[in-house]
């Protein structure tokens, strides 16, 4: 049978989110979006339309069944999500969300001043679970875990919490992986399953993961 995502509608969250301090600081990480670019444009190949919430990142695309939504900060990518969630098929959660946003933005830069300065952190918005509480039947979801320890404890408890159908795990104590680099090492984790990856091109990577998926759909 010919792998085919035609007819299909994949939602994809990629890169960081930046949450600000005040007009010139920001809360952030390291993701470069990669990934998630990589996964958009695996599934399109396959004849999937695919809308893109990225975060702040260079990365670019001229395939035109990708439509990119650009955002910054966690509740604007949530926002975007869940205006596509509903109609998606497939639903792969690559983001790096920063977990803490600042509870108050400084209208103005903060000066400098003294030898410490405290800044009152509240939760954001889970997006995974979050979407999770209201997965449609038959809709199939991907989560993303970056871990450096318990590494597949703690992907198993997201996959559960999260109401996921997959899990990647990447972990940062394999050489390669990870943010800021082409390539990726991956394991994937299914209820009662788990599939281990080389190090490989995300390229490659984002291509075993929607073989996967399509795998899943029609096995």
């Amino acid at each position: 049978m010919e792998r085919s995502f035609k007819g299909k509608t994949i939602l994809i969250t990629a890169g960081p989110t930046y949450e600000p301090i005040d007009p010139v600081r920001f809360i952030g990480n390291h993701s470069s979006g990669k990934m998630g670019f990589s996964i958009a444009e695996a599934f399109a190949a396959l004849g999937a339309e695919v809308y893109l919430v990225a975060g702040p990142t260079n990365q670019q695309t001229n395939t035109s069944t990708i439509k990119v939504i650009p955002v910054t900060t966690a509740d604007e990518m949530y926002a975007a999500a869940l205006q596509f969630a509903d109609k998606a098929d497939v639903i792969v959660y690559a983001a790096a969300v920063a977990d803490y946003k600042p509870k108050v933005v400084a209208d103005q830069k903060i000066k400098k001043a003294g030898n410490e300065l405290t800044i009152e952190l509240v939760k954001n918005v889970d997006i995974a679970a979050t979407l999770g509480k209201q997965k449609k039947p038959g809709q199939f979801s991907v989560g993303f875990a970056l871990e450096t320890n318990n590494e597949a404890a703690n992907a198993a408890e997201k996959l559960q919490k999260k109401n996921l159908d997959m899990i990647v795990l990447n972990s940062l104590r394999d050489e390669g992986a990870g943010f800021k680099h082409d390539t990726n090492k991956i394991t994937v984790i299914e209820k009662g399953k788990t599939t281990a990856f080389d190090l490989k091109q995300k390229t490659e990577v984002a291509q075993d993961i929607v073989n996967l998926v399509w795998e899943r759909l029609h096995g």
